[in-house]
């Protein structure tokens, strides 16, 4: 098999069948699989995929086990050479993007993964168009990109006791460290339906900041110089006081402190697990281009 794409879903089923409905097109290729891992739903998603989508590979995890976990149980499980991963609120604007990965991927060796360009927002974009080329960059965004299958397998796997945030550049790191490059490819556009302010107001708010700030945290440990880490903890904790908690942000700031405990609970496993940056591998991978999260069509004019 050519290609795949690979979705993680829970409980958002609304979601998934838009998205399905979206890239219906391309899962009636004969070089491509879809399998999706269902991480313990409760709204009737497994029955619904085995009803109506019987050509989807489908995994089912009993009780939810973590977006990470999920991730990693699908690239190990598809035997494509290209491994696409979409999240359930995503799906292509752009026309043929395989075509585009598969010559991108022919015609750049050195290139294990690519990176798309993604727009956020519950709405399309008003233009699909860009002056954007292609470029190496630092580090990739999870909702869009795309694996050359024999780069993931040369490094570990994502750390599953992340849960959630961080794998990326778990990855990233690892990739710099086997001298595998990460492309951004802004030919293959992205559209994560997500509405960014209302996170704020979401249920989970409180333990996706948790997530996100220690994350961040545990890959210093991991990757970082050790006279870098002092540092980089100093100043993250100061920009997170300074933006949330001096800003009365409560939910922010108990998850903030939770991310401390966290750090402090798995401080030996991230001594142990660590693959640390030399001094000057750590100057080179500052010096590539930073991680393209978000494309605005009005970012261009």
């Amino acid at each position: 098999m050519k290609f795949a794409i690979l979705i993680t879903t829970k409980n958002r089923l609304e979601d998934l069948i838009f998205t399905l409905d979206r890239i219906n097109g391309l899962l009636l290729r004969h070089d491509l699989e879809c399998i999706i891992c269902d991480d313990g739903s409760t709204d009737g998603t497994f029955n619904y995929l085995t009803q109506n989508h019987p050509k989807i590979k489908l995994l089912r995890n009993n009780k939810s086990r973590g977006l990470i976990f999920s991730r990693n149980r699908l690239l190990e499980t598809t035997t494509a050479q290209f491994a696409i991963s979409l999240d359930d609120d995503a799906h292509f604007l752009s026309e043929n993007p395989l075509e585009e990965i598969e010559l991108y991927f022919e015609n750049n060796s050195n290139c294990g993964l690519i990176s798309f360009r993604i727009f956020w927002g519950k709405n399309a974009p008003n233009t699909l168009r860009t002056q954007l080329h292609p470029e190496r960059v630092r580090g990739f965004v999870g909702c869009g990109h795309v694996w050359r299958m024999s780069a993931w397998k040369s490094i570990p796997p994502y750390p599953e006791w992340f849960i959630f945030y961080g794998e990326e550049d778990f990855a990233a790191y690892q990739l710099f460290k086997k001298n595998i490059e990460i492309h951004y490819l802004p030919m293959v556009l992205v559209h994560h339906r997500v509405d960014i302010i209302s996170r704020k107001n979401n249920a989970d708010y409180q333990i996706r900041q948790r997530r996100s700030f220690r994350s961040g945290w545990y890959l210093y440990f991991l990757f970082y110089p050790f006279l870098e880490i002092p540092r980089k903890l100093v100043y993250t904790l100061w920009m997170q006081l300074k933006n949330k908690t001096f800003k009365g942000d409560f939910k922010a700031t108990l998850g903030i402190i939770q991310a401390l405990f966290d750090v402090l609970i798995n401080f030996p496993k991230l001594l142990k697990q660590s693959n640390r940056l030399s001094n000057k591998e750590y100057k080179e991978i500052n010096q590539l281009n930073p991680i393209r999260i978000y494309w605005k069509p009005e970012d261009e004019k």
